[in-house]
């Protein structure tokens, strides 16, 4: 035999057992969908599940996006010294010029605001809204939160200076209270004090995760106007992209202990916070829930085995007498061997497609329900890869001991079997 034919026949011979494996399956076309259904299962099973996890995965995602991968909050936090010790407000908060120098020591933040909210009724003639949030704010805010002014103008340096009267709202206050299309230059009342509204700020997007369970109207005032010592204020920066939040953050470290005068045995009396941390944080633990997930749903694809090997079983003794036949001819072993497999491995693909097809279905039924929030599921091409794979490699193994049983048949007691 030339090297030509050696490369050829193995290729033939796969060929032809395909074929043969496939008329089997048409000739016992219920049996072969009544074997196949475990696969059918197990792989509808776990293509639902991860794709409804990677939607749910993706959701949250989009939600961390809209509030900002690049956010980085530093807030007064008592020292961790590891002994009981009552801190005084006064030695923790931040004070008002503490972070003038920051973007020149720290070149990796981009800008921040520095935010001083509470809670307040707002009214407007007979409009009024109870438990909204006041915040005050740098001229930057905007800037570190994407959100920007789509009616009148911004807050000036000079209002912040000054500490002017002014606000700006949400679409959603504009709306409570009553307010004109145009309400720039209406007065409302916050609390007991009289703001002039001189701009409309796009609301936030909707987020379950973010949410702080008070009204979703929002008015902004300058930092110095809302700014009381005994109220004190956060900081939020944002870094020139993600990935240098950490380079941020160790910025933000150093400059604040230099601030604050803290020795270099002294612990932080403040906690920075960086957002993509939680980010990457959440992406590793969704993707072990993922994979667990699909372990444990994926255990019917092991049930779906076990009916492959049975009906392969089965088959090898029905067709006892077509083995003698074929060994009687010259047919080897390995011939036989690999038929049984070939066809033990056509059924679980041919259960693995069906499975996706129905795994798909049951993506799309996911993805309509309003309150499942899943409309982003989908199924990744890696778990598509993964449920043909291991529906091969069950076809494989659980096909292997009746293959065996079928090679090692004698051909002469195989010739004699009714």
């Amino acid at each position: 035999m030339n090297p030509l034919q050696l490369l050829v026949a193995p290729v033939v011979l796969i060929y032809q057992s395909v074929f043969l494996a496939l008329g089997q399956v048409w000739a016992n076309k219920v049996r072969s969908i009544l074997t196949t259904i475990g696969i059918i299962i197990g792989v509808a099973s776990v293509t639902a599940v991860i794709a409804a996890l990677t939607g749910m995965k993706q959701s949250v995602l989009t939600q961390f996006e809209s509030f900002g991968t690049n956010k980085v909050f530093i807030l007064p936090y008592p020292p961790d010294t590891g002994k009981r010790v009552v801190w005084r407000w006064a030695d923790l908060r931040f004070h008002q010029h503490d972070f003038d120098e920051m973007l020149e020591h720290c070149p990796s933040v981009a800008t921040f605001s520095r935010n001083c909210d509470y809670t307040q009724s707002i009214s407007y003639g007979t409009h009024t809204e109870s438990n909204v949030d006041i915040v005050g704010i740098d001229p930057q805010w905007h800037q570190v939160e994407n959100r920007s002014v789509i009616l009148g103008r911004p807050f000036s340096l000079i209002d912040n200076e000054h500490a002017r009267a002014v606000c700006l709202i949400n679409k959603i206050a504009q709306d409570r209270l009553g307010l004109d299309t145009d309400p720039t230059g209406e007065a409302i009342m916050v609390g007991d004090r009289r703001f002039i509204v001189v701009g409309v700020v796009e609301s936030r997007a909707e987020s379950s995760m973010f949410g702080n369970g008070r009204s979703d109207a929002e008015v902004f005032i300058p930092f110095n106007t809302a700014y009381t010592p005994d109220n004190g204020f956060v900081v939020v920066a944002a870094s020139k992209s993600p990935d240098v939040s950490d380079e941020a953050q160790a910025e933000i470290t150093f400059y604040m202990r230099h601030k604050r005068h803290l020795r270099v045995d002294q612990p932080d009396n403040f906690r920075i916070e960086v957002v993509q941390k939680f980010v990457d944080q959440f992406k590793s633990v969704a993707s072990a829930i993922t994979m667990v997930a699909g372990g444990i749903v994926g255990i019917s694809l092991l049930v779906g085995g076990v009916g492959i090997m049975n009906i392969m079983l089965v088959s090898v003794s029905e067709r006892t007498r077509e083995i003698g036949l074929r060994k009687a001819v010259g047919a080897r072993p390995s011939a036989i061997l690999l038929q049984f497999l070939i066809e033990a491995m056509v059924l679980c693909l041919l259960g693995g497609m069906a499975g996706l097809l129905g795994g798909e279905g049951i993506t799309a039924i996911l993805k309509s329900i309003p309150q499942a929030k899943l409309d982003q599921a989908s199924i990744p091409g890696w778990a598509i890869a993964l449920s043909f794979g291991f529906a091969a490699a069950v076809g494989l193994l659980f096909g292997m001991f009746p293959a065996i049983k079928a090679a090692r048949l004698d051909p002469i007691e195989a010739l004699r079997h009714e």
